[in-house]
């Protein structure tokens, strides 16, 4: 291990020790759900006189199919252009004259309206969120406003190489389950959705048993139960829907070669995992952490500090219900992409050959543990996961079950993700030219 590789190690075990005692001071989060089946999580924070709040619903692009790619994101961006009450103008103002913002959006796994402000504004933090989830107006002028800004940013995500280069990736990896789409959507069905689409959307997906609000702040649990009850408990029970099955993921293991300018070429392998709530999902966060976690990792260790083939290079993994997606990235020279190429793919073989040691084990582990405890130090983040572990199903605090499970890892177990999922990459280069 090289000396900067050491330092790094030593700082990231540091700050997981450092986690892992305020862990243990760690104030209760109160659960409720209320009658209609809406959850709320409250986690009292004193510390910092502000707080945060995320309102998740079950929605997102994996939920979504080629017809309305992208209608989820579309809908909550929309959403935030007016309601019932205020214009969008009004809805920043309103939330900046508390000292705050209010923002939406769709991911993959879930929809998210979420805000933040002054401690003692927290009831009109939460007020404003309740607006703009059940009083949308959606005006047909600001819809079209939105498509043409979202059009916008799915034609620069495709000229940028390395998203292109990464949704190129997922592609060929998903096949048709929709893992494999961009929470953007596509030109085709941004272009062509209606306010009547993302009106019936938003009525399908707006039910109490599919919402989670999550505050984190100086507040007091029982006056937020109190307040959400008041803002949201009228909403009508529904009955529980069947997702419908997604397609099964078979990657065919393919290379494919792209040529698009670009500075530098792009070469990334893909690989399926295993979702979050499989037994070696720790395993193999811990695995991508091995390789590609930091300046330490195998692959920055061997293509850019010994041969010096890399300009940057990473293990790119998610959080994800159903079956994750491991993409081991290098960045090079047009020149050297071969080489790198090649070396890459040797280093994710190799590490099936020859185990982790027990010092790479200690340093991703705690990689893996300090870039969870560095993400979850505002109260904006731990509201975020809060609510969207409790939306997935699988329980607001998994992120803490998750941290005690990857201190479990052992290098057999490493061993055992690498054999079982390091087979047979999708690749991507993109290489430089016209």
């Amino acid at each position: 291990m090289t000396r900067l590789a050491a330092a790094l190690a030593s700082t990231l075990l540091a700050l997981t020790l450092v986690a892992g005692s305020a862990a243990a001071q760690e104030p209760q989060v109160i659960r409720q759900v209320l009658p209609n089946g809406f959850t709320v999580l409250v986690r009292e924070n004193s510390a910092v006189g502000v707080v945060a709040a995320s309102l998740q619903v079950r929605a997102g692009s994996r939920l979504e199919t080629d017809s309305n790619a992208g209608i989820t994101n579309f809908l909550h961006r929309t959403m935030m252009r007016g309601t019932a009450k205020r214009s969008a103008v009004q809805l920043v103002t309103s939330s900046e004259d508390i000292g705050g913002s209010l923002d939406a959006n769709g991911e993959v796994e879930t929809a998210e309206v979420h805000g933040q402000a002054l401690a003692r504004h927290w009831e009109t933090l939460l007020t404003l969120i309740a607006e703009v989830a059940l009083q949308p107006a959606l005006p047909p002028d600001e819809i079209d406003k939105e498509r043409r800004l979202l059009l916008a940013r799915i034609r620069s995500r495709a000229e940028a190489p390395f998203s292109f280069s990464f949704d190129a990736v997922l592609r060929g990896l998903y096949g048709t389950n929709p893992y494999g789409r961009n929470q953007l959507g596509t030109k085709e069905t941004v272009e062509r959705l209606t306010r009547d689409d993302l009106l019936a959307h938003y009525r399908a997906i707006y039910r109490p048993d599919r919402m989670v609000l999550a505050v984190s702040g100086r507040v007091e649990g029982k006056r937020v139960v109190k307040t959400a009850e008041r803002l949201f408990g009228k909403m009508a029970r529904s009955a529980p829907d069947t997702p419908a099955a997604l397609a099964v993921a078979e990657p065919p293991g393919e290379r494919q070669v792209i040529t698009r300018p670009a500075a530098q070429a792009q070469i990334l392998a893909a690989y399926l995992g295993p979702g979050l709530s499989e037994p070696l999902y720790p395993a193999v966060r811990v695995l991508a952490a091995a390789l590609g976690g930091g300046m330490a990792g195998r692959l920055f260790v061997e293509l850019r500090d010994r041969r010096g083939l890399a300009y940057s290079t990473a293990v790119m993994t998610p959080y994800r219900t159903g079956p994750i997606f491991f993409v081991a990235y290098i960045g090079t020279a047009p020149a050297s992409a071969a080489a790198a190429e090649a070396g890459m793919l040797r280093e994710l073989e190799r590490i099936r050959e020859a185990p982790i040691s027990g010092d790479e084990l200690s340093r991703a582990k705690a990689y893996v543990r300090g870039q969870l405890a560095m993400d979850r130090r505002t109260n904006a983040r731990l509201a975020w996961y809060m609510a969207f572990f409790e939306t997935v199903g699988a329980g607001w605090d998994f992120p803490d079950r998750y941290a005690r499970a990857i201190d479990a890892v052992t290098a057999e177990d490493v061993a055992r993700a690498a054999e079982r999922y390091l087979t047979r990459p999708t690749i991507v280069v993109l290489q430089p030219g016209r």
